[in-house]
């Protein structure tokens, strides 16, 4: 499976790392994900997603039911 976020999108990025001497050599910034349950009261249900750390920011602060919201509107979450 992917390394993305399931509800921002959020993927890897490339850069390079860069030594004393100034010598490039290309590297990958991975998001920061983790496999997290949530419970969602509408329908009564929980479910399993792959979320970043700013998405669990998002959901602390918003709640579940619209962070998801978002993401079926963005086109992100499929499930």
């Amino acid at each position: 499976m992917s390394r993305i976020c399931e509800l921002t999108g959020k993927k890897a990025m490339v850069g390079n790392n860069v030594s004393h001497a100034m010598n490039r050599t290309k590297r990958k910034f991975d998001a920061n994900l983790m496999t997290k349950r949530f419970f969602i009261p509408e329908e009564d249900k929980w479910i399993t997603l792959k979320v970043s750390a700013s998405a669990l920011k998002n959901i602390n602060k918003k709640g579940i039911s619209a962070v998801i919201k978002e993401a079926r509107a963005n086109g992100f979450l499929t499930k």
